[in-house]
C-alpha cells in the first residue's frame, strides 16, 4: 500500500503526543480526502449523475476511508476512534437530528388552495418565505412554500424568475437569523455562539438585503406582467382559498425552537460520560426532545398532508450520508487552521489579516462566500470559523469578523445551484412541475447580474 505509507510518512509518529498529532506539523495532503469530498459533491451530480445517484454513499465512504486509513496508521487507532468519535458525538448527531426534526415537521404542512401570480402576491409569497426560513430553516421553508409558489404562476409564460428570486431569498438568505435557518449558523451554535447573537448582528445586513431583493423582483415582475399576452389562458389550477393541513405541526415547529432556545440557556454544569466523551447534559437533553418531536409530528399528521407534499425520507437519507464524510474528513483540515500561522495553511491565515494582525472582515466574507457558492456551505463556514481563531466567546466578540464569516456561508450559498443544498431542491421541483429553469451556468448569470452588486454594497456598509 504505497500511497498509505506514503500518507503516513507524511506525519512521523514521534513528532506528536500520545493524544493526538501537533496540527502544526500537518501537511496540506490531509486534506485532500475533504477537498475530493465536496468536489465529488459539486461536481459529479453534473457531469455523471447516475453514477453519483446510486453510489453516493460508496463515493464518501471511500473518502472518509482515505483519510481514517493512514491517519491511523501514522497516529494510532485510539488517537484516530477518539477524534472520529468526538466529531460524531459533539458535532454530526446533533447535526442530523436537528436537520432531520425540521425537515419531518416541515414535511407535514401542506398548504393548499391557489392564488393568481400577480407581481404583488409574488412578493408577498416570497417575502413570507423569507420570515420563515429562520423559524423552520431554509430547507423546510422552501419545501412549505415552493408548490405554492409554482401553482400561483402556472399560468404565466415568464415564470422562471420567481424561483430563481425565491432561491436567493427563500433558499439562502431568509436563514441568516436564527441558527435554525441555516446549517452553518446550527454549526455556530454548537460551537457556541449564542442562539440570538445571529438576530442581533445579522439583523441589519439582512434586512438590506432582503429588501433590495425583494423591490428588484417586484420591479422585474411587473415588467415580466406587463409584457404577458396570454393571461387570458385558462388558469391549470384556478384560484381557491388557501388552506394548511397538517397544522399540527405549526406547535411541533414551535416545540422545535423552543428546545434549542432551552439548550443554549439552561447549562445545568452537568456532562455525560459515554463511550469516553464528556456530553453535556442540555445537549442530550435538546437531542432527545428533537427525536421525540419528530416522532409526535409523524403520529399527529394526516397522511394526505405527506402525500400532497410528495414527502419521502429521500432527501434526509442523503444529506446524512454526505454530511458523515464530509465531517470526517475535515477533521485534519479543522486542525491545520487552529495551527494558526505555525500550520500549512499560513498563508490563507495571513492573507485574511492585517499588518498588526487583526482580521479583514471584506476578506471572510468574500472567501467564506466564494467557497460556499461552490461547496457545501456548512464545512466552509467551518473551516473560516477556525481560520478566524475556533472560539465562540472571542468571535463573538469581534462582532464584524462572525458577522462576515455568517453572513458569506449564509447569503453566497445562492450563487449557484450547488451552493446550498434546497437549491438544486427547488430547480428540481420546479422542473418537474413544467417551468423551464435556467442552466447552471444561466442561473450563475442570473445571480452575478443581481447578487454581486447587493453584495458589494453590503460590504461597504457593514463589512468594511
Amino acid at each position: 500500500m504505497p500511497l498509505l505509507a506514503a500518507w503516513a510518512a507524511a506525519f512521523p509518529a514521534t513528532a506528536f503526543a500520545a493524544s493526538g498529532p501537533d496540527p502544526s506539523t500537518l501537511s496540506l495532503w490531509w486534506g485532500m480526502p475533504f477537498a475530493a469530498m465536496l468536489l465529488s459533491i459539486a461536481l459529479l451530480p453534473l457531469f455523471a449523475g447516475q453514477l453519483w445517484h446510486h453510489h453516493q454513499g460508496k463515493i464518501a465512504a471511500g473518502w472518509v476511508a482515505l483519510f481514517l486509513i493512514p491517519f491511523a496508521a501514522g497516529f494510532g487507532v485510539q488517537a484516530t476512534w477518539n477524534a472520529a468519535l468526538h466529531t460524531l458525538l459533539h458535532e454530526y448527531l446533533p447535526f442530523v437530528i436537528l436537520l432531520t426534526a425540521l425537515y419531518t415537521v416541515s414535511g407535514g404542512i401542506a398548504v393548499r388552495g391557489n392564488l393568481h401570480g400577480s407581481p404583488a402576491q409574488n412578493t408577498l409569497l416570497l417575502a413570507i418565505g423569507t420570515v420563515l426560513a429562520s423559524l423552520m430553516g431554509t430547507t423546510g421553508a422552501a419545501m412549505l412554500m415552493v408548490r405554492p409558489v409554482i401553482r400561483a404562476n402556472d399560468a404565466r409564460r415568464h415564470n422562471a424568475h420567481v424561483l430563481v428570486f425565491f432561491i436567493f431569498l427563500v433558499a439562502n438568505a431568509g436563514g441568516a437569523l436564527t441558527p435554525l435557518g441555516d446549517p452553518p449558523l446550527f454549526l455556530g451554535f454548537l460551537k457556541g455562539v449564542d442562539f440570538f447573537w445571529t438576530l442581533k448582528h445579522l439583523l441589519a445586513p439582512t434586512a438590506l438585503l432582503c429588501a433590495l431583493l425583494l423591490a428588484l423582483f417586484y420591479l422585474l415582475d411587473r415588467w415580466y406582467w406587463s409584457k404577458e399576452t396570454a393571461r387570458s389562458t385558462v388558469d391549470p389550477t384556478p384560484d381557491s382559498p388557501l388552506g394548511i393541513l397538517g397544522a399540527w405541526n405549526v406547535l411541533w415547529l414551535l416545540a422545535i425552537v423552543l428546545a434549542v432556545l432551552n439548550s443554549g440557556v439552561w447549562k445545568p454544569g452537568v456532562a455525560v460520560p459515554i463511550l469516553g466523551q464528556s456530553l453535556e447534559l442540555q445537549n442530550l437533553t435538546r437531542d432527545a426532545a428533537l427525536i421525540l418531536i419528530a416522532l409526535l409530528s409523524l403520529l399527529t399528521t394526516p397522511w394526505q398532508a405527506r402525500h400532497e407534499n410528495q414527502f419521502t425520507w429521500a432527501p434526509m437519507i442523503e444529506v446524512a450520508k454526505l454530511f458523515l464524510g464530509i465531517f470526517l474528513t475535515i477533521i485534519p483540515v479543522i486542525a491545520i487552521l487552529r495551527a494558526g500561522e505555525g500550520g500549512a495553511l499560513a498563508a490563507l491565515v495571513r492573507l485574511s489579516t492585517d499588518a498588526q494582525g487583526q482580521p479583514i472582515a471584506a476578506t471572510y466574507f468574500w472567501l467564506t462566500g466564494a467557497l460556499s457558492s461552490f461547496l457545501d456551505n456548512a464545512p466552509t463556514y467551518l473551516v473560516f470559523f477556525n481560520l478566524a481563531g475556533g472560539d465562540a466567546a472571542h468571535l463573538m466578540a469581534q462582532v464584524t469578523t462572525l458577522a462576515a464569516i455568517s453572513a458569506g456561508a449564509v447569503f453566497m450559498g445562492a450563487v449557484t445551484y450547488i451552493g446550498n443544498a434546497p437549491n438544486f431542491m427547488v430547480k428540481a421541483i420546479a422542473e418537474h412541475r413544467g417551468v423551464r429553469m435556467p442552466s447552471f451556468f444561466g442561473y450563475m448569470g442570473w445571480s452575478f447580474a443581481i447578487l454581486l452588486p447587493c453584495f458589494l454594497m453590503l460590504t461597504l456598509v457593514f463589512f468594511r
